[in-house]
């Protein structure tokens, strides 16, 4: 197969910056491929989940057309996901078109979120497309565990296809979703084996987006009390280092590696927020705690020049709210009825 790339699609010379009504710049776009996961992670979707017909995702020529849109208005990092976005086939063809904005100049970064479960068969291919950096994500490093948490996944996978990806040379980010009673008892030491292993780690709050068996109350861990509980043993220096994503960062004297804080509901992260969600269908999504959402599949559609696309963009971007309505309480209600495998992180 050979993604055809069209003129509308070329790397554009120069980029005018996008602006929200808030006087935040986007810069970051976080494109779903797909919703489909080979996993079942219990605080993200339920058991039997059902995903959406492949007919409504847009085909590769499609995304690479819709990413080009928003490079030409100055988007400079793109990151895909999913779902596990290693499942969609073909899916280096549109990493390489998309490395050809790199090579222009008009694109600093192309990332990935996995699950890590393929990323043995797909880490050198990927290092040769231009991707350098990976995150995967790691709950656990028990196997017991491991399989409980997602269901249905294999532990020994995801660490081979931690170990390919840093063999080739990629550098890789350890994600954490922070579990009470699940997984807290573990954190320190996930953090000391990606710093001996020479990763960072970020750690993530678990977040209301879809509905899920059980409720997530009980599983919430405010990571205020996990840095509280680094702190009486390790020694956090706040650092300014930013990957382009919600993470706050700090230094541990101790082993000289970095750790990141996703903080959804403990501390919000709004005030500086830099990017915008596309799903695998289209959907513009302007907040990922917000259902407003603009399609961009039919503009996208209805013209080859990107005019239309471009319009819907700048409509849609005036609509960026302020901040999210997340809420994690014991009524366990769950306003935001969109699974993060249909959003994309």
């Amino acid at each position: 197969m050979t993604l055809h790339l069209t003129e509308a699609a070329a790397p554009a010379a120069a980029a005018p910056a996008m602006v929200d009504p808030f006087g935040r710049h986007i810069t970051y776009l976080r494109v779903s491929v797909t919703d489909r996961c080979d996993f079942r992670c219990v605080y993200c979707m339920p058991d039997r989940m059902q995903f959406l017909p492949k007919a409504e995702l847009l085909t590769l020529e499609e995304l690479d057309r819709l990413c080009a849109g928003f490079i030409a208005k100055g988007v400079r990092k793109i990151r895909l996901t999913g779902g596990e976005p290693l499942m969609r086939r073909n899916l280096l063809l549109l990493v390489r078109a998309l490395s050809r904005h790199l090579d222009a100049g008009t694109l600093d970064e192309v990332t990935l979120t996995s699950n890590g479960s393929r990323m043995a068969e797909f880490a050198a291919s990927l290092k040769d497309a231009g991707v350098r950096r990976v995150n995967i994500s790691l709950d656990t490093r028990d196997a017991d565990k491991f399989r409980a948490v997602t269901r249905r996944g294999d532990l020994a996978a995801v660490l081979a296809g931690i170990r390919a990806a840093k063999a080739v040379g990629l550098h890789v980010k350890i994600n954490m979703v922070a579990l009470k009673a699940i997984n807290e008892s573990e954190i320190e030491d996930m953090l000391l084996w990606c710093h001996a292993e020479g990763m960072d780690l970020t750690l993530i709050e678990t977040m209301p987006l879809g509905a899920i068996e059980g409720g997530r109350y009980e599983s919430y861990l405010p990571l205020s009390d996990v840095r509280a509980r680094l702190s009486a043993r390790f020694t956090l220096d706040a650092i300014p280092d930013s990957t382009g994503g919600p993470a706050r960062y700090v230094r541990l004297r101790e082993t000289g590696g970095r750790l990141g804080f996703i903080t959804p509901m403990s501390r919000s992260f709004c005030e500086g927020c830099n990017r915008l969600r596309v799903t695998a269908t289209g959907k513009l999504y302007l907040c990922l705690g917000q259902e407003d959402a603009a399609d961009l599949r039919a503009p996208l559609r209805a013209d080859a020049s990107n005019a239309r696309l471009s319009e819907a963009i700048d409509a849609a971007l005036a609509r960026k709210p302020r901040g999210h309505d997340f809420v994690i309480d014991k009524a366990d209600e769950t306003r935001i009825v969109r699974p993060m495998s249909v959003t994309g992180g």
